[in-house]
C-alpha cells in the first residue's frame, strides 16, 4: 500500500483556525496546474471508555470486569479507503488491532465500552501527479464546530517508508512555499512517529495510517487548547 503522511494545521501565534483557512488551503492545491479534484472522503475516529458494571446485577458466576481491568485510551477507526475494516488503537499497550467492520455492532451488544466522542475527518481529495492529497476538517459528530484542519499526502509509487522519505520531504517543502506565497497564517506539521514501537515495519500498511490518525487527534486537541 502507498506511503502516507498525515499532517495537522498549526496556526501562527495569535491566529485562529477557521473554515476560511480550509477553503484557502484547497485553493492552494487547486492552484497546482495538474491537480485533479476526485471527490470527497471521510475517516471516522471514535474515543471509547469502559462501561462500569455492577457485579450484583448479573445472574452469572463469571467475573465482571471493572473499568480498572479494561484498556484505557481506547480508539476505534474507520478509514476512508478500508470501509470493510475497523481498527482499534490501544496506545497505553502500544497495540493496533484490525477487525471486520461489523465488530461495531457486536460492541454495541456487549456494552463493555461506550463511545464518548465521535470525530469525522472529511473533505476533498486531489490527484497531483504521483501524489494523492486529501485536505479536510475535523468535526465532532452532530456538531459544526471546527476541531482542526489536516492533510493526508499519499505517494502512490512507493510502499517503503524509508525509500519515500526524501520524496515526501521535498514535496512538503514545495507545498510550504505555496502556503507562504498565499500568506496563510500557519503551516502543516508532520509529526515523526516511531512505528517500530507498535511493531510496524518499513512496508506501509493501514495500521500505519491508523496510528497517524490517533496521533493527529492528540495534536489537534493540543492546538485547540493553545
Amino acid at each position: 500500500m502507498p506511503v502516507k503522511w498525515l499532517m495537522h494545521w498549526q496556526p501562527n501565534s495569535g491566529a485562529t483556525m477557521s473554515s476560511q483557512i480550509l477553503a484557502e488551503v484547497c485553493q492552494c492545491v487547486e492552484g497546482f496546474g495538474s491537480a485533479a479534484k476526485e471527490g470527497r472522503w471521510r475517516t471516522t475516529l471514535t474515543i471509547y471508555r469502559p462501561v462500569a458494571r455492577d457485579p450484583s446485577s448479573t445472574a452469572t458466576s463469571a467475573p465482571v470486569p471493572t473499568p480498572g481491568d479494561l484498556p484505557r485510551d481506547f480508539l476505534g477507526l474507520t478509514l476512508h479507503d478500508r470501509p470493510g475494516a475497523y481498527f482499534f488503537i490501544l496506545r497505553h499497550h502500544r497495540l493496533i488491532l484490525q477487525a471486520d467492520a461489523n465488530v461495531q455492532s457486536l460492541m454495541d451488544k456487549l456494552q463493555s465500552y461506550k463511545a464518548r466522542v465521535v470525530l469525522h475527518f472529511e473533505g476533498f481529495q486531489y490527484q497531483l501527479g504521483d501524489f494523492m492529497l486529501r485536505v479536510g476538517k475535523c468535526v465532532q459528530s452532530h456538531a459544526d464546530t471546527l476541531r482542526g484542519i489536516m492533510m493526508e499526502v499519499e505517494y502512490l509509487p512507493l510502499s517503503s517508508i524509508d525509500k519515500s522519505r526524501q520524496i515526501m520531504e521535498d514535496f512538503l517543502d514545495i507545498w510550504q512555499d505555496a502556503v507562504i506565497k498565499k500568506s496563510l497564517p500557519g503551516q502543516f506539521i508532520n509529526v515523526e512517529l516511531n512505528f517500530a514501537d507498535y511493531g510496524l515495519q518499513d512496508q506501509y500498511t493501514p495500521q500505519h495510517t491508523a496510528l497517524q490518525y490517533a496521533t493527529c487527534i492528540v495534536q489537534l486537541m493540543a492546538t485547540v487548547r493553545s
